[in-house]
């Protein structure tokens, strides 16, 4: 079967192989397809892989030989898979891949916003402390996490790996899900409890419309004012202006972002200038390691998909 890959530069910007997925079946891979030219790179494609192009009833109404659609992530709200269903067309994700690694990121954002590492050392690197009278000294108040309470919502895989993560930091650790895993160490509270309790907050669920903008002007007035917000989740779940005013106001301490509502944000996007708040460019997922098994992932997929099978099928 003819294999189209529409947006494979961010998965492997040149660091992995697709030698395997090539091996599947004739192959052309793009770095980037513009909506206007998805018909034509995919027209006779009877398998195509996206990461954010979307295909939607209309396009695979112009893809009369698409069998298969390969989402090159977990969330696959990209693809309209009820209209794949209709057409007996399979729609298949990667559901695991970087767990440790978005669980990670969620550290690297705590830990700098516990001892604003980055700040500090522009700051060195700024000749101040050259210029000190003092052996050390420290711009911001510093952290210590450990006896701290860390809130984590949404409590799957990422979810049980930051509690991991949390409680080898010696926190406190409380969840929020709909049916909680039990796990020791772990306090299952309701959503007002997480808020008000946790001295930093991580998202860890899908964006439906139950989750969006979970994080709104009412739930952040329940954080106390040294309270920080973590979101390696999905950017809509939380309301960003209504961040943004908490940020200013010194209603909350501070914000670590991965993820933004509209990716890329516009210039004018109200948290890229809001106080305390630190934003990565949707990277949690983005090590080799992660990347790599994503690949793996997917060409097994594919396998099973062509020996008959049925693996990570969401349709």
């Amino acid at each position: 079967m003819r294999i189209v890959v529409l947006d494979g530069r961010v998965l492997n910007p040149g660091d992995l192989s697709w030698a395997e997925l090539q091996a599947l079946g004739p192959c052309e891979i793009y770095d980037r397809t513009p909506p206007q030219e998805v018909l034509d790179r995919a027209r006779d494609a009877e398998i195509i892989l996206v990461n954010k192009v979307e295909i939607r009833r209309e396009t695979m109404a112009g893809l009369p030989r698409l069998k298969y659609i390969g989402v090159l992530a977990t969330g696959y709200d990209c693809v309209d898979v009820e209209a794949a269903r209709q057409r007996g067309i399979v729609v298949a994700n990667v559901p695991t891949y970087g767990t440790a690694s978005v669980a990670q990121m969620v550290f690297a954002h705590l830990l700098n916003l516990a001892q604003h590492v980055g700040e500090h050392a522009r700051s060195v690197a700024a000749g101040d402390w050259t210029r000190s009278i003092d052996w050390c000294y420290w711009e911001h108040p510093l952290v210590e996490l450990a006896g701290r309470t860390l809130g984590i919502v949404g409590f799957g895989r990422i979810g049980q790996t930051t509690a991991r993560l949390g409680l080898a930091f010696g926190m406190k650790v409380l969840s929020f899900d709909l049916a909680p895993p039990a796990m020791e160490g772990v306090t299952p509270v309701d959503l007002a409890t997480l808020f008000s309790q946790s001295d930093a907050i991580s998202l860890h669920c899908p964006l439906t419309p139950q989750t969006r903008q979970l994080v709104n002007a009412q739930r952040l007035s329940l954080m106390k004012r040294s309270a920080v917000l973590i979101n390696t989740s999905r950017g809509a779940l939380v309301d960003e202006q209504a961040l943004a005013d908490a940020l200013n106001a010194e209603q909350i301490a501070g914000a670590g972002l991965d993820v933004l509502a509209v990716e890329p944000p516009p210039a004018d996007h109200p948290l890229l200038t809001a106080k305390h708040c630190y934003i990565t460019p949707h990277i949690a997922w983005a090590t080799q390691s992660a990347r790599q098994r994503l690949l793996d992932i997917v060409v097994a997929n594919i396998r099973a998909f062509l020996a008959g099978e049925s693996r990570n099928v969401v349709n």
